[in-house]
Order: C-alpha cells, then structure tokens, then sequence
C-alpha cells in the first residue's frame, strides 16, 4: 500500500510539472505534448475496444488521424494554413470509411462507429485547446500564444477532482450518480466545485484579461463538464467491463483516465468563452 501510495504521488507530480511546464514553456512544447497525448488516448481507446471484441478498429491509422487533426488546427489557429490544411484528415476519414466496404470484418457498421467515435471524443476536444491557446482578438493585428486559459482547464480540473476527493471521503453521503460510478457524491461534488471556484478569483486578479465574472462562469462549466467527462468515461469503461483504461501511468491507470474530463470540459470551454463574446 506505502509503495503503491510513493507510486502515484510520483507519478502525479511529474504529469502535473510536465504538462504545466510544456504549457508555459513555448508554443512548440505545447503543440508536442498535446499531439502526443492526442495519439496515445486514440491509440488506447482503439486498443480497449478492440480486445473488448464489440468492433475492430485500426489504433495507428486512428491515433495518426488524431494527432494531425491538431496540428491542422493549430496551423488553422495560428494563421500559418487557411481551411485547406484540413483536407488530408477529411481524406483520411473517407479512407477509414472506404477501406471497410473491402477488409471483410464481421461488424462493419460498429468499426466505423467507434472509428469516428474516436476521433469527435478525442481527437476533436483536444485539437480545441488550439482555440484557447490562440484566441482571436480582433483588438491585434497579430495572433499571440496565451498559456493561461489552457493551463486554467486543466487547474480548474485538478482543483475539482483534489476538492471532490478530500469532502467527498470526509462528509461523502449522498451518491451523485450510482448507476455508473458509486463512489461520488454530492457532498464531493460541491466541494470539488467549491475549490475550482476559489482558484478562479486568483486567476481574475493575475489575469485580468477576463473579467471577474467570466473567471467563474469558467470555472462552473468547467466543474460541470469536466464531471460529466468523468462519468462519460466511467460508463465507457463499466460497458466494457474494465476498471483502468491502460496502464502506462503507474499507479493512475491509462492515458483516458487522466484525461476523461478534459474531453468534454474543452469543447464546453470553447463554446462559453464564444458565447461571453456577444455581452
């Protein structure tokens, strides 16, 4: 149990230093970070479904589709392609879609599913972090790297599942959801919530490139979705009668399971900071 505890807590420390160092280091470090961790979570989901044997699909071509889907939009975001750069990955679903008229697999219909599954779960919520990390402001001639609104998520996130952990296992009496995860509660949740909350006033006054008031209406969707993301990939995994998505991150399981939030909390992200443009 101590060595299985000493495990994780290394593990963890060294996934958070990684990914808020390459965050802040440089543009170039984000983008080969988040195309490795793209890859490596398609790679895995394909792989998970494939043993599950409910449908075969390819895990390389999948994981190779995610990863230049964003780096297409990271060149779209950054000005360096215009929309033409997208036509390979569309040429590369039509292939996907094409070679399983001819492979002669039994479940022709579940393969293509869980292919574009893979990619509108995965690949797509992380090429949207591109939007965050260059957001377009008019007010510039120029399109600049900002850091902070992806680091945000990502804190944001921590900050929820750390807060939902610590109430949750003190006070934790009502379940939030049973069904697919009976662990959490209400209790956890809103302590979880309470935490992400918090750290949304120290974003406000630091970064004040966003008002007071958007700071916290990111956080609560992040804290909504993110926790949704969360139960989405616990329902993944109950169908498919697993407990961990991998095992390449010892004594935290797989690349999914660090990052089941994220999948949806990104997109969410991405539609609120769109929508606070109109007021």
């Amino acid at each position: 149990m101590k060595n299985n505890f000493i495990q994780r807590a290394i593990t963890g420390v060294l996934f958070v230093l990684i990914l808020i160092g390459c965050i802040l280091f440089h543009p170039l470090s984000f983008g080969v970070l988040f195309t490795l961790i793209s890859a490596l979570c398609i790679h895995e989901f394909a792989q998970l479904i494939n043993r599950s044997g409910i449908a075969s699909i390819n895990p390389t071509v999948t994981a190779l589709g995610g990863a230049y889907l964003f780096l297409a939009m990271m060149g779209y975001c950054t000005a360096v392609s215009d929309a033409r750069i997208f036509l390979p990955y569309l040429l590369l679903l039509l292939y996907l879609m094409i070679t399983e008229l001819y492979l002669k697999k039994s479940n022709p219909l579940g393969n293509w599913a869980f292919t574009m599954l893979s990619q509108l779960y995965i690949g797509l919520p992380f090429a949207l972090l591109n939007i965050l990390a260059y957001p377009n402001n008019p007010a510039e001639s120029s399109i600049s790297y900002n850091p902070i609104l992806p680091l945000s998520i990502f804190v944001f996130l921590w900050l929820n599942d750390t807060g939902a952990y610590c109430i949750g296992s003190l006070l934790g009496k009502h379940r939030l959801f049973e069904r697919i995860s009976p662990k959490k509660s209400w209790e956890g949740s809103v302590g979880g919530a309470l935490f992400a909350l918090a750290s949304s006033f120290a974003f406000a006054h630091y970064f004040p490139f966003m008002g007071m008031g958007q700071w916290v209406g990111l956080a609560l969707t992040i804290v909504v979705f993110g926790t949704w993301g969360d139960l989405t990939e616990s329902l993944l995994k109950r169908q498919l009668g697993i407990k961990d998505s991998g095992n390449i991150l010892p004594g935290h399981g797989g690349m999914l399971d660090r990052f089941d939030s994220t999948l949806m909390a990104v997109p969410a992200a991405v539609v609120y900071l769109y929508i606070m443009t109109y007021f």
